[in-house]
């Protein structure tokens, strides 16, 4: 399932999703976070960009292993040194992208008022703050890997 489109490698047309929409919800969810004000105009986007970024990184995750297996599985020397290096940071930025997307869901809901509470949060100020500072600090890690699987990869291909 992952392994070609239209004749050519998933892997180099997948990743492009979770370049573009981890880097997204990273930052989207961080203004959500910390900009209370901006929140009515963001937290669509938060919600379906939490759906979409772990989608895209466990996609591009199976790819790889998929180009892995059909086009490097004999690499060795120093491009395998690489690959094994790229793949290396596949599995923390799935997770911390799924903790981002989870973290972000949950302060959406809780800082969405209820039907019956006017302009309060649903579980009160001290768990939406608690839920800003996870979000924070995940958007963090999950950018910080984005980073290195990215970076990574360009140079496992360009070196």
């Amino acid at each position: 399932m992952f392994d070609e489109i239209l004749g050519l490698p998933a892997h180099p047309l997948i990743i492009h999703f979770a370049v573009v929409l981890t880097p997204l919800l990273v930052a989207v969810s961080a203004v959500y976070a910390v900009v209370p004000r901006w929140r009515t105009y963001v937290s669509w986007a938060v919600v379906l960009l939490s759906l979409a970024g772990p989608a895209a990184v466990f996609a591009a995750r199976q790819s790889g292993e998929s180009l892995r297996a059909a086009r490097f599985a004999t690499a060795d020397g120093q491009l395998a040194a690489r690959i094994t290096t790229h793949q290396s940071f596949a599995n923390p930025l799935l997770l911390s992208v799924i903790g981002l997307a989870v973290a972000a869901l949950l302060l959406v809901y809780a800082t969405h008022p209820a039907r019956d509470s006017i302009g309060r949060d649903r579980f009160g100020r001290p768990a939406s703050l608690v839920l800003s500072g996870l979000t924070v600090v995940l958007a963090a890690v999950a950018g910080y890997y984005v980073f290195r699987a990215g970076d990574s990869g360009a140079r496992a291909v360009w070196s």
